[in-house]
């Protein structure tokens, strides 16, 4: 088993590229690695600086090195696709000279986050299925040929791809020599997923993993539509991975049966977060995962 643990904005509450409720980029990375990762995402565009020189001396300067970051735009969405590869080649440039290996790929939300109200059909019909599966082929494909990097689909919550049955379905009609996975252990537990079930079935297509956990009732609620992803999310109905309902022990287990080779990248969506709340809980996190063996 060769495990790279690192962690990334989205656990210090960054979900835009400005927020005046985010923690600053310079205070985000400084306590990255004083909690002690080695290895960061980008997190979301525009949040650490894009200009190449100037990021590599603020990451050097604090020994961390970059896993990779994600691209969400509307997959399905055909006419969106200039502005698509507009920001995957962006974000591939800076990524190949930054060393990094994967380009996340997920679909945007079809859901207001605050409200819960629909802003897309939540279920794709064939054609939009179609061309969601298209367009994550072709970044994926861009992504490799042209920059050297790995795309990873990553099945979230509110987005076209969540529950079991729509994973088999895209794995099913994607090509496993070009797609791979970017398991959510939480986003995948959101849904009533068992991670190490997924795990186990499609690992030969997983290099990289998101660990997180959810609160079990928080879960309930938000799954019957008694709140919005949003609020829940605000609500810590994510947590800690030795406090939600992932069995960490046994996912450890699984990885070493079945000895994987990848990315953990710690991912607890906390989005506002008070500023001096996410140390104390990233060390803590380090430190579990450390005593089980996974880093």
């Amino acid at each position: 088993m060769d495990i790279k643990i690192g962690s990334a904005p989205d656990s210090w509450g960054v979900w835009f590229p400005a927020d005046e409720k985010q923690t600053p980029w310079k205070r985000f990375m400084d306590e990255i690695s004083e909690a002690g990762y080695e290895w960061t995402e980008l997190g979301p565009r525009g949040y650490l600086p894009g200009d190449f020189e100037v990021l590599k001396d603020e990451l050097d300067s604090r020994n961390l090195k970059v896993s990779g970051t994600f691209i969400m735009p509307h997959l399905e969405d055909r006419e969106a696709w200039p502005e698509i590869e507009d920001w995957l080649r962006e974000i591939g440039e800076l990524l190949q000279k930054l060393q990094a290996k994967y380009v996340i790929v997920i679909d945007d939300t079809y859901s207001n986050l605050w409200t819960g109200e629909l802003n897309r059909e939540k279920k794709l019909d064939n054609e939009g299925w179609d061309a969601l599966i298209e367009t994550t082929t072709k970044i994926c494909r861009i992504a490799r040929d042209d920059y050297g990097l790995t795309g990873v689909y990553h099945p979230h919550a509110e987005t076209h791809v969540e529950y079991p049955e729509d994973i088999d379905r895209f794995l099913n009609d994607t090509d496993p020599d070009l797609v791979s996975v970017c398991l959510d252990t939480g986003h995948h537990a959101y849904r009533y997923g068992d991670p190490i079930e997924l795990m186990r079935k499609y690992h030969e297509r997983i290099p990289y993993l998101h660990l997180k956990s959810v609160d079990g009732d928080k879960r309930e609620q938000v799954n019957q539509g008694a709140t919005s992803f949003a609020e829940a999310v605000a609500d810590d109905m994510f947590v800690e991975p030795q406090l939600g309902v992932v069995d960490f022990p046994a996912f450890r287990d699984l990885l070493e049966e079945i000895d994987y080779s990848g990315f953990c990248i710690v991912e607890q969506d906390m989005y506002p977060a008070p500023f001096d709340k996410p140390l104390p809980i990233a060390k803590r996190t380090l430190e579990y995962l450390r005593e089980l063996g996974m880093g």
